[in-house]
Order: structure tokens, then sequence, then C-alpha cells
């Protein structure tokens, strides 16, 4: 970040990537990766709430999806007893959090930042372990959560400083925006520190206090993002952590005190808190607030005047980066019928060379998430080869216990109706259809329940104006691949069945997460 010249609040600027092609970088990220596997424990992590540690029933083990007898960390789970505790904790540091200055809650976010960047290799090492991502994938991650706390703080402040549009005559108005009040974040195991933190983040800086319960397949991310906060100063309280699975999430969500549930993640899960959070609780004073993105199934557009070349390698990266299981993940590619099939070879090829395998090693792509995963991705190209054809991949790696790998899969010869075109696979799967023309291939892309991402490659800019218009995604890349959004760049967030088109890393994120209050003033 630079300072602007004029003002004293800095000016936003995404992160920059590592170059992991320099070998010194290389060499630290080599022992960043070292120095996390030395400190794997099969100690249990305890519980901890109001400042004591508690014990459970029953724990939460991480796993190295690329090699599942490795354990990353075992956790005491909380159950649906332990959310009243974790509520009330979150609603006692609410009374002096929200009373402190947004520029004084900006600025824990801004150091938060700053330590981030000095630990960016240890982050990056635990994301390679704990989530199964390449070097890349894990800095891309980092440097998005960088990006996260450093522009909602300074939108924040922002924010703190809004005036009314107009001053009625005779009187002095305000627009002040207040915090919620009690927040449940859900984020997923997929983006576990970028998407955590950020809506963690977006949450306290605006003045409230959340119960995190993070992903049980990435419990050690959060615990480790949790203690930075801790040692920048955060207040005890301002974020409850519990390590939990869906008992507690789903009693967390209907508690009475909560007033905002901020999620990311499946569809089927994202429909259920918004209709438990619906259903007003004895002793609730307002309508819960829920903040969703529930995943998508993107389309890219490959027009019979695109430059193919440029096309094949934007599809392959938005179908096979981090293997499929991005929300944003491209899952359907609608060619041209003029160039199907050369477009067709394009893709064997590059899906060809794509090398696989541990991710400790930098592999381009690696292991699926777990053993479900794992299971879900191979019935889905069973089913592929049952009505369509597979070009490329279609069979496991490995066996489960050696890791869970599933090669990148092209499947060919299905049309928009098909199960496959139609369901979230959430793995390394890719179907190609074809359409008679541009029409066609607008109605095909359109024809799903999601409007996450896509993307259209075209050298006709009345075809790129008509896809503005009428391919309905909340993120439309032209010419480019349809996952990497830029935090400022590219609020992300989608339509439809895709969540409520949120915007996450974009000036109207904040508002979700308060709520505006008009003071008025009649002057003498």
């Amino acid at each position: 970040m630079t300072t602007s010249a004029n003002t004293s609040l800095p000016v936003f600027a995404n992160e920059p990537f590592c170059d992991f092609s320099d070998a010194k970088i290389a060499q630290q990220m080599r022992e960043a990766i070292q120095h996390a596997e030395s400190r794997l424990t099969a100690e249990k992590y305890p519980l901890v709430l109001n400042g004591e540690e508690k014990t459970t029933k029953t724990e939460i083990v991480s796993v190295n999806p690329a090699r599942p007898s490795q354990t990353i960390g075992v956790y005491a789970s909380a159950d649906a007893s332990h959310v009243p505790s974790a509520v009330a904790s979150a609603s006692k540091a609410f009374a002096s959090w929200s009373a402190q200055s947004t520029e004084k809650r900006a600025d824990l976010l801004l150091r938060a930042a700053s330590l981030l960047r000095e630990r960016k290799m240890e982050f990056n090492a635990w994301l390679v372990l704990e989530a199964g991502k390449n070097w890349g994938e894990a800095d891309a991650d980092t440097a998005e959560a960088i990006d996260f706390l450093e522009y909602y703080a300074l939108q924040a402040i922002q924010l703190a400083h809004a005036k009314p549009s107009i001053q009625y005559p005779g009187e002095e108005n305000q627009l002040v925006y207040l915090p919620l009040g009690v927040g449940a974040v859900l984020p997923p195991w997929n983006f576990p520190l970028a998407i955590m933190a950020g809506m963690t983040c977006a949450a306290i800086v605006m003045g409230n206090t959340v119960v995190l319960k993070p992903s049980p397949l990435t419990p050690t991310i959060a615990l480790r993002f949790v203690e930075l906060l801790l040692e920048c100063g955060l207040p005890e309280g301002v974020v409850t952590l519990c390590q939990g699975g869906p008992e507690f999430g789903d009693a967390l969500v209907g508690h009475p005190e909560v007033q905002f549930i901020a999620f990311t993640g499946s569809k089927k899960v994202g429909l259920h808190i918004h209709a438990k959070a619906a259903q007003t609780q004895p002793g609730q004073r307002g309508i819960k607030r829920t903040i969703l993105e529930l995943g998508g199934k993107d389309g890219i557009i490959v027009d019979a005047d695109a430059d193919l070349e440029s096309a094949a390698n934007g599809v392959v990266a938005s179908a096979f980066g981090f293997n499929g299981q991005k929300c944003s993940a491209c899952s359907r590619v609608i060619v041209d019928q003029s160039v199907h099939d050369e477009f067709v070879e394009m893709l064997k090829t590059r899906v060809a060379a794509l090398a696989q395998g541990d991710p400790v090693e930098n592999f381009a792509t690696g292991p699926v998430a777990n053993d479900a995963a794992y299971d879900r991705v191979l019935g889905y190209i069973q089913d592929g080869a049952t009505r369509g054809t597979i070009v490329a991949g279609g069979h496991a790696k490995t066996k489960p216990e050696d890791g869970y790998y599933i090669e990148p899969t092209v499947i060919t010869g299905l049309t928009s109706s098909d199960r496959l075109c139609q369901e979230e696979i959430f793995g390394p799967v890719l179907t190609v259809i074809a359409a008679k023309d541009f029409d066609d291939a607008l109605r095909i892309a359109n024809d799903t329940e999601y409007g996450l991402t896509g993307a259209i490659y075209s050298s006709s800019e009345e075809k790129l104006h008509r896809a503005a218009r009428e391919f309905h995604v909340g993120n439309l890349y032209f010419n480019r691949k349809c996952t990497g959004a830029m935090v400022g760049a590219h609020p992300f967030g989608g339509f439809k069945m895709s969540g409520t088109d949120s915007k996450a890393g974009g000036p109207d994120y904040l508002h979700l997460f308060s709520q505006a209050k008009s003071i008025a003033r009649k002057l003498a």
C-alpha cells in the first residue's frame, strides 16, 4: 500500500504474488513447509470459551488430503450445548468493541495485514498441508486475505465519514453506519484463509463481534489466523473461535442473539441457513440477516471468432486450477460447433501436460478435499462415461489411502440438460457442450440455476456487448479466465442460486454488516 498525497490514509493496492521461479523464494517456501510440519502434534487443541479450556466428547481430525495418514491437527469439537457460552462471550465483548472508533478497529486490521504479509510463507505452508493447495494457489489465498484486511479497513473509514447527499434546509443531517451485534461466520474449506479472514474482518471492523466456526477440513488455518489477530491486540471475545460440525453451526444460526450469518458454501446448506434464519425465535429482537455465497456451475463461451489458443489456456486454468475446487471454476465450456473438434484437441493436449502430485512439491494439480469428495467426483465421472465421451482423464490416480487424487477429466457429447452440466461437481471435471451459434451459446450459458461467474472468448465487440447484457452472472469476464477475482477490481458474488450477490471485496460489502442511522438536528 502507498500513502495518498491528499490524505493520511493509505491507497489500496493488491498484494503482489510470490515468484516461485526465483530460487531464493522457492527455498523460503520449502523451509516454511518443513517448519509447519515440525509443528504438527497429536495433542488435541481444546475448545476455549470465555478464557476457559473445555474438553469435548467428539473431536475433529484434520489430515493432509495429499497424504491422509498425516494428521495436521486434532481439535475439540463444539456441539449445540456450547452455543450459549460462545454467543455470550461475543455478546459481552460487543459493548466495548462497538464503542471503539472505526479508526482504531481499522488500524487493527491494517496491523494484521502487515503481520500476515511478514508471515506469508508460514500461512502458505499451512494452506499447502491442510488444504492441498500448490504453492501458487496457496500464495494467492494468502495475498487475497491481506487484500481483504486492507481494503475493508479503508472502506470502513470511508463509511465512518459518509454524509447524506443532501443537507435539508434548516437542518444538520448525518448518516452513520452502526454495527448489527453478534454474528455467525461460517467460511468454507476451499479458501480457508482468504474467505474466512474476509468475512470475519468485514464484520469486526464495523463494530460487530462474531462466533467463527471454520470448516472441519481446515481448522488449523483458522486457529493460526485468530492467533495472529490476538497478537495484534484483538480483545478477547471479539472473535470467538469454535471448531465444530453441523450441529454446532445449526444451533448457532438459530440462536436468538445472533443478528447475522455470513456463510460461503453449498447451495443446500446455504438455503437451509436462510430458511432457519427466517424462523423467529423467542427473545429475538431483530430480523436476522443472511450474507450468502453458494457456489456455481460456471460456463465459458468460446465463439467461432475467438483466439482458440488463448481460450484453451483460459479454460484449462479455470477448470483445473486447485483441481476444480473453486466456486468460480469453469465446469462447462460452450463451444461453437464449427470449432468444437479443433478446440477439444487443444484441451486434450493441455490437460495431458498437467503434472499431478503432492502440493508440497508444487505440482500443477493435486488432490481433492477428502474421501467424500473423492467418491462424489468419481461417481460423476462414471455417470459421464455412460452419457458422453471421456476424452481426457477419467480415473482415480491413487487409492484414497494414498491421497485423494483424481485425474483432470474432460467429457464431451453431453447436452446442457445433463446432470453433469447442471449440478455443481466441485472437482476436476469439465464438460464440453457444442452450440449451434452464439444465440444458442448464450441460452446454454444461462441454462442453470446458478449465476456466479462466466466468461466469453470472442473478437466481436457486438457479441461482447450482448454478453454483458444477457449472460446472467455476477462476475463476467471477457477474453480471460473466469477464476481469479481480485479484491477491489472484481467485487465477487453471484445471481440466482449462487447467493445474495454480496460482492465481497467491493465498496458495498461492509453495508451488509451494518445498519444505517439517519440523524437530523433542527437548526435555530
